[in-house]
Parts: C-alpha cells; sequence; structure tokens
C-alpha cells in the first residue's frame, strides 16, 4: 500500500523504494502510475524476438540491454540521492553503453537507445509523457512499436530535442543510428510473432 500525499507533494525513488507490494509501478514527475496487468501475447512475442535481435547483435559490444522491469532513474545529475529522483520509468527495452550508469537499482541516467511497445493501457503514456522525457534527458534514440498499425516510429534525438519522426511499415527495414549495423525487418517483427 503507497501511504497518502499532500495535494502538493510528490513522490521520489526513495518512495518508491519503500513500497512493500509486488505491483509494477513507474514514477512521472513525482505521480505514481501503476503498469498494466500482464501485457498481451503479442506485444511479449514482439518483446522476445527484439530482445533476441538485439542481445544477439550486442554479444561482444560494450553496451548491454535490459528488459523490463528495470527501473531506470531519470536524472540531470548522477549524484542525486533517491529522494530527489521524480521520474522512473520502466522501458521494455534498454540499451545502456555508459557502463557508469549502471547499478544494482538499475539504470542511474539515460539509455542510448529505448523500445516501448504499445498496448491499449500504456499508448497514450509511451506517446506523449514518455516520449517527453526520453527527449527532455536526451535518450539518442526511441522507437515506438505499434502491434496493432504494424509500425514502428523512430525518433533520433540531435543534443537538443528529437528530429521529426521517421515511420516505418509493411516491408522496410529499419537501421539503428545508435547500435551502427544493426539492421531488422518490419515483417520479421510483426509477421512472425502475431501469428
Amino acid at each position: 500500500m503507497i501511504p497518502e500525499k499532500e495535494d502538493d507533494e510528490k513522490y521520489s525513488y526513495a518512495d518508491y523504494l519503500t513500497w512493500p507490494d509486488e505491483q509494477r509501478r513507474e514514477l512521472i514527475n513525482g505521480e505514481v502510475w501503476a503498469m498494466s496487468p500482464a501485457p498481451s501475447t503479442g506485444h511479449q512475442k514482439i518483446s522476445l524476438y527484439l530482445t533476441l535481435e538485439v542481445g544477439s547483435f550486442l554479444k561482444g559490444e560494450s553496451c548491454d540491454l535490459f528488459v523490463a522491469p528495470f527501473d531506470v532513474r531519470f536524472v540531470k545529475d548522477e549524484n542525486q540521492k533517491d529522494q530527489d529522483i521524480f521520474i522512473t520509468l520502466q522501458p521494455d527495452l534498454s540499451v545502456i553503453c555508459d557502463k557508469s550508469k549502471i547499478d544494482e537499482k538499475g539504470c542511474l541516467g539515460s539509455p542510448d537507445f529505448i523500445v516501448e511497445i504499445l498496448s491499449p493501457s500504456t499508448g497514450y503514456k509511451d506517446e506523449t509523457q514518455k516520449l517527453s522525457i526520453y527527449e527532455e534527458y536526451g535518450v539518442k534514440e526511441y522507437w515506438i512499436v505499434n502491434p496493432d498499425r504494424e509500425t514502428i516510429q523512430v525518433f533520433l534525438h540531435n543534443g537538443t530535442d528529437f528530429d521529426k519522426p521517421f515511420y516505418y511499415k509493411g516491408d522496410e527495414f529499419i537501421v539503428s543510428s545508435v547500435l551502427k549495423g544493426f539492421r531488422i525487418s518490419l515483417r520479421d517483427i510483426f509477421q512472425k510473432n502475431l501469428k
């Protein structure tokens, strides 16, 4: 059970660590967002496929791949204490190339590459609030996978904000900007995993 706060108080990562139940949650600007029930089978298949493909590509590379549930604490300063952290998210996939950001609690700072797979209960948050956070905190590459439309939006950070997204559909291939040499077919992502 989460203790009540006054209207003007925010929950911090320090609060988050004290919650005794196993319910998955995220913190967005100090507000608690409950994670939806277990994702759909299609979501899980896409997540597994991307995990295997990205994980295989990263063998022998200096970057690490993590899949949800995995806490990513977004901070402007890596010296921030838990009680001063108000954004903690659990992206579907996170690739982190700066190993100093990885600790026993997850990631302290922005991953280089994030994938979110939309579901009816998370789509709005992934396409608005999370997009804004990933842009503000400098995530270099962000993919929004839409299983219903069988499309992927790719946002690339230019050092200030995200450029206009690239839209991929049909038989197209995505070539990652951050994971140099990584190339994947949309047809494989959707057709192999939703049937």
